[in-house]
């Protein structure tokens, strides 16, 4: 275990410009204090070299982590007199009343790490199948994770809370990502359709006036009359009559094996958001060893995170030979690969297929993650093998996401986040 080096004395100048030393101004924690604090880092195996004891809340938090994260043979509410011992056991009250406790005495932002921990290391998987136990927990994208993998397994009973827990994080999402994307990729679509010779009701009389200021010329007024200026329009910009017809295709194949729990969710929250765009035909495939398009819910992203099935096999190559053919206008088409590339199906069926949806005028983005944790295990080999293809590999955050597809739309190079630690 490594502690905080403490802060060493410094000085600053006061107000009346006598130094002072900043440290006496702080107050010390004493060392009963001091060692209150490394009783709660270390836990209940250090009570007799710390020679303190916990009550009230400190007690209480002490509990809440102790059940979680301690190592010995702990009943549930009860606590183990050998030291740190976990153990919320299969008792949904026991459970129920943890989930209240961490939630009266830690941030949100710590409830959900504490949450995901115990369902990993307690299995408590089989207690979120309870409507009670849904109802009590902090809800976020890991556990919307664990409800899709337990989709199938789920009661009736069950099946209407945990939708609604589901909708609470797609709706939150939408708030947070919409507005962005929306922005962004209106700009680029705009920017791809730009035309230099419109027709005079389709000027853009705004960008055609900045774009020529540089040919601002002043005319001598006649008999006396004041000098006027205008600019000189060398070059007219605006869009064709179509502006408002789909200018590009978007197809979205995502890997729903288990691993990719957070980059299902994500992606398809950004699949709503792009099909409710006119200017874009949006298709979302999921696949594992099988294909589903889903395209006809995208409306409802709810209802396609509930359409997917987490975990099982993976097939990328016919996920894309599926996606090849709904391919009608190859330069207008962008294809959105999210997976961790474990190929197993025909790995150079695979690549055969990237290569030749490049060579027809495809724009394809390999996504080995959408989510704010970065890049999972992936497969090495194949990463290497699409970017020698021209088709990186690299792991995205939903905030940059808008970016990678408006520049994907306007056939730039793609933003890639940390490029030299790419594979």
């Amino acid at each position: 275990m490594t502690a905080h080096a403490p802060q060493h004395a410094t000085q600053d100048d006061d107000e009346t410009g006598e130094t002072v030393d900043t440290e006496t101004t702080r107050a010390r924690p004493t060392d009963g204090e001091r060692m209150r604090r490394w009783r709660m880092v270390l836990g209940a195996d250090s009570a007799e070299s710390t020679g303190c004891t916990l009550t009230g809340q400190d007690a209480a938090m002490d509990g809440a982590l102790d059940a979680l994260y301690g190592g010995g043979g702990k009943k549930p509410g009860g606590r183990g007199g050998g030291g740190r011992s976990a153990g919320l056991g299969a008792s949904a009250p026991s459970v129920a009343r943890w989930l209240g406790d961490i939630r009266t005495y830690f941030p949100s932002s710590v409830v959900q790490v504490m949450q995901r921990d115990a369902i990993d290391r307690l299995g408590l998987s089989a207690l979120l199948l309870e409507p009670e136990m849904l109802e009590a927990v902090e809800a976020d994208v890991h556990l919307v994770g664990t409800l899709l993998s337990l989709n199938k397994a789920m009661p009736e009973t069950t099946r209407e809370t945990a939708r609604v827990v589901v909708r609470k994080v797609v709706d939150d999402l939408e708030k947070r990502l919409e507005s962005r994307t929306r922005a962004t990729l209106t700009g680029a679509l705009d920017r791809s359709a730009r035309i230099s010779r419109p027709r005079h009701r389709d000027i853009d009389w705004d960008r055609t006036i900045r774009a020529n200021l540089k040919n601002y010329l002043t005319v001598p007024g006649a008999d006396g009359e004041e000098a006027t200026g205008t600019v000189v329009p060398e070059r007219l910009i605006g869009y064709g009559r179509a502006s408002q017809s789909v200018k590009k295709d978007v197809i979205l194949c995502i890997d729903q094996s288990g691993s990719m729990a957070a980059s299902v969710v994500y992606a398809s929250v950004f699949g709503a958001v792009l099909a409710s765009m006119r200017t874009l035909a949006t298709r979302l495939v999921v696949f594992d060893t099988a294909v589903v398009d889903l395209t006809d819910q995208l409306d409802d992203p709810v209802d396609v995170l509930f359409g997917t099935q987490l975990g099982g096999g993976t097939d990328i190559n016919r996920a894309l030979a599926y996606c090849q053919s709904k391919i009608t206008r190859p330069a207008d088409t962008v294809v959105v690969l999210i997976s961790d590339l474990y190929e197993g199906g025909i790995r150079d069926e695979m690549l055969k297929r990237v290569a030749a949806m490049k060579a027809s005028g495809v724009q394809f983005v390999t996504l080995l993650a959408l989510s704010d944790e970065g890049a999972p295990a992936y497969d090495h080999e194949h990463a290497a093998a699409l970017g020698a293809l021209g088709a990186p590999a690299f792991a995205c955050t939903p905030d940059l996401f808008p970016d990678i597809m408006a520049a994907a739309i306007e056939k730039r190079p793609l933003p890639i986040p940390d490029k030299e630690a790419q594979p």
